[in-house]
Formats: structure tokens, C-alpha cells, sequence
């Protein structure tokens, strides 16, 4: 095997988003997706998995299973859901004043 030597060059990126003209330090056109993405995912499972483990231990403290519990994921999901919807019409509004911009 001959020993070529070959300059360095930086390796390919999945999101090549200087290639669209981007400066570097403007956002990435996937950027803002997937942080409103993380922060819908939040408004789904924290509440939850918080209301799981206050529930469980609300029913062993008092020994009322599975009432208090299922009252927490009940209230949980309705914590989720007005959280979704105020998230979710604040992005729609965000979208609607960026496209009247343009």
C-alpha cells in the first residue's frame, strides 16, 4: 500500500446550512423546528411523569390507591393540554408575523 498524502479536509456535515447562504451565526433553517419540538415534547411528559410519581406517593401516604393518583394524571393531562394549546397558538402567531414580514 503506497502512503498517499492527502490535505486535510473537514469531513461532510448532515446539516450543511453554510452551503444556503447563511451567515455563521444566523439560526439553521431546522433550528427552530426542533426547539418547538422539544419544548411541545416537555409540555407533554413533564407534567406526566411528574403526576406519576406525586400520585404514587400521595396513595401510599394516605392509603388511597389508585384515586389520588389518577386524580394527578388527570389533572396533569389538563396541564398538558392548556399548555399545548397556549405553546401551539403562540407558534401560529409567530408564523403568521414572520410571513407578513416577507
Amino acid at each position: 500500500m503506497e502512503n498517499i498524502s492527502h490535505p486535510r479536509t473537514a469531513p461532510p456535515l448532515i446539516f450543511n446550512y453554510m452551503s444556503e447562504g447563511n451567515k455563521p451565526n444566523q439560526e439553521a433553517w431546522w433550528q427552530p423546528a426542533l426547539i418547538m419540538f422539544a419544548r411541545l415534547s416537555a409540555w407533554i411528559a413533564a407534567p406526566i411523569i411528574i403526576a406519576l410519581y406525586l400520585g404514587k406517593w400521595l396513595d401510599r401516604k394516605f392509603s388511597s390507591a389508585p384515586w389520588l393518583f389518577l386524580l394527578c394524571v388527570g389533572t396533569a393531562f389538563l396541564v398538558s393540554m392548556v399548555g399545548l394549546v397556549r405553546n401551539t397558538l403562540a407558534e401560529y402567531k409567530k408564523i403568521e408575523r414572520l410571513s407578513k414580514k416577507k
